[in-house]
């Protein structure tokens, strides 16, 4: 494996609208929500281990998280653990890991993931991040996959790409989750693609970006003290972290930087941030019924979400495109077309019956 490769894993969200199986002790990047034997960070980190060696794979997350991530994945230690103090978007986060590489491998060239993403063609995967890797080797570029678009989905953002002969494109735009008329327009056009959130660049490219967009931030994460991989890490991340503007590496370095690229990628991808993602990558009966972890048995019931814990005996008459969740003392039961309003009964369940549910 080359030892100039690095990667980010990011592992510290709540996963909201996949509650109540994913709760803020436990969220959703620490489940095996396909029952595949991995928890989605296993699969993340496995298949990110493929290309890049297992020293130099970080995990960035919260404090509180610590514990679950050392438990999962054995094979690392606790020195590769970035632990957020406080929760600050995914710029200082990339600024935090940028600084701790380069202080290991200046000519380190990095991957950042999310650690609950679904792919199913890894070797798809991991010949696109070959790819991206040599050409941020070679060039002073910021690189994002963008994932080709079957259907206009309004959840995710938009990479609007210049049309040109070569596989790596220019990145013309980036549109936040935009409405269905625009999305529709989008797939029309041909020269969208989904933004995955998956960015790969050299770390020297990076951090000259953060100098150019985000200077303040870089003041306060960067000494001349080099308190990276030493001692004084923790002591100083702790101190200072806080003091970093709450901004996400996509508004504060990819929407303002003029060498952004893209690699237009097809490796069945799938960010499973609803229970209608999950519901799309599960096999399914011949009335379209999923379940995950429970015996069931359905009539007169059609496209239904099943989720039960310990193999709970099921039975569903009448319903027709719905989700039905339990976990532990939470019962769930939504309309599939409802799934964004998860996140909301999630507030209110927390308010009614306390944060101990969510």
């Amino acid at each position: 494996m080359n030892t100039n490769y690095y990667a980010v894993i990011m592992a510290g969200g709540v996963g909201s609208r996949l509650w109540p199986v994913s709760t803020e002790k436990y969220p959703k990047q620490f489940h095996d929500l396909l029952g595949t034997g991995e928890s989605l960070l296993q699969r993340t980190f496995n298949r990110i281990n493929q290309l890049v060696p297992s020293e130099n794979i970080l995990i960035a997350t919260n404090k509180r998280y610590e514990g679950l991530v050392l438990e999962q994945l054995p094979t690392i230690s606790s020195k590769q653990v970035l632990l957020e103090p406080t929760m600050r978007n995914t710029a200082p986060c990339i600024l935090y890991a940028a600084l701790k590489i380069r202080q290991q491998n200046e000519n380190a060239v990095m991957l950042v993931a999310p650690s609950d993403h679904w792919i199913e063609n890894e070797t798809k995967f991991i010949k696109n991040i070959e790819t991206s890797f040599n050409a941020c080797a070679k060039e002073d570029i910021l690189m994002t996959l963008g994932i080709q678009p079957n259907h206009p989905n309004t959840g995710y953002g938009y990479i609007q790409f210049e049309e040109n002969a070569s596989e790596i494109k220019k990145v013309q735009t980036f549109t936040e989750k935009p409405n269905l008329e625009k999305a529709t327009q989008f797939l029309a056009s041909g020269d969208y693609l989904w933004n995955a959130g998956i960015f790969v660049w050299s770390v020297s490219s990076i951090l000259d970006s953060f100098k150019k967009h985000l200077p303040e931030m870089v003041n306060i994460l960067d000494t001349e003290d080099n308190v990276y991989n030493t001692n004084f890490e923790d002591d100083f991340i702790k101190t200072n972290y806080e003091k970093c503007e709450n901004i996400s590496i996509d508004f504060g370095i990819m929407e303002r930087s003029e060498k952004v690229h893209v690699l237009p990628v097809d490796f069945d991808w799938d960010d499973l941030g609803t229970w209608g993602s999950l519901y799309n990558k599960l096999g399914k009966d011949t009335h379209q019924n999923a379940t995950v972890g429970a015996t069931t048995i359905f009539k007169d019931a059609n496209g239904n979400m099943v989720s039960i814990k310990n193999g709970k005996k099921v039975v569903v008459q009448g319903l027709q495109d719905f989700i039905i969740v339990e976990k532990d003392d939470v019962l769930v039961i939504c309309p599939r077309k409802d799934e964004q309003d998860i996140k909301q009964l999630r507030t209110e369940a927390k308010d009614n019956f306390g944060e101990e549910y969510v």
